[in-house]
């Protein structure tokens, strides 16, 4: 009995993780040679970043979406392709559903680290594209240990991509 009511709750805790994410949008594309092309640069390396976070924070608060803080630069294919990426129509009304984005340019590793660091990241960081997804109501970061899952983005393909972003969603 105790063994069946196990595997019930088993399985309902299951059921309700998988009920906690959005599914992700399918993609119109299957491999990151059909992004268009030239690939974006992103990343302002004279914004205020942050000032942009506190904005976007506030927003997505507001909105009652989580917040995505893209750490990256405009020197890195991995950031560019995941910028692309998000670029697809379908990806893009997808995250801005479910998020408030802002870019944040880390330069070569050597700017705006204050940003990862007040979400616990106080070493260096080691690699780019860092995504950080923050419930902003509370400002904690929600994707602790993978925030690099992402920094060889070329590897993937588009809906790998996709389904990693929507895996947080609510």
């Amino acid at each position: 009995m105790i063994a069946r009511l196990s595997l019930a709750v088993l399985a309902a805790l299951l059921v309700a993780g998988a009920a906690q994410s959005a599914d992700a949008p399918k993609l119109s594309i299957a491999s990151l040679g059909k992004l268009k092309t030239p690939l974006p640069y992103p990343y302002d390396e004279h914004a205020d970043a942050m000032r942009d976070v506190a904005a976007a924070k506030a927003r997505a608060a507001a909105e009652g979406k989580l917040l995505l803080i893209d750490l990256g630069g405009n020197w890195c294919p991995d950031c560019r392709i995941l910028a692309g990426t998000m670029d697809l129509p379908q990806l893009q009304a997808f995250v801005a559903a479910h998020y408030v984005t802002v870019m944040v340019d880390v330069g070569r590793l050597s700017r705006n680290l204050q940003i990862p660091a007040h979400y616990g990241m106080r070493d260096r960081l080691i690699g780019v594209p860092a995504v950080l997804i923050v419930d902003p109501r509370t400002d904690r970061l929600i994707d602790a240990g993978h925030t690099f899952a992402l920094a060889d983005a070329r590897s993937m393909n588009p809906q790998a991509l996709a389904d990693w972003l929507a895996q947080w969603t609510p």
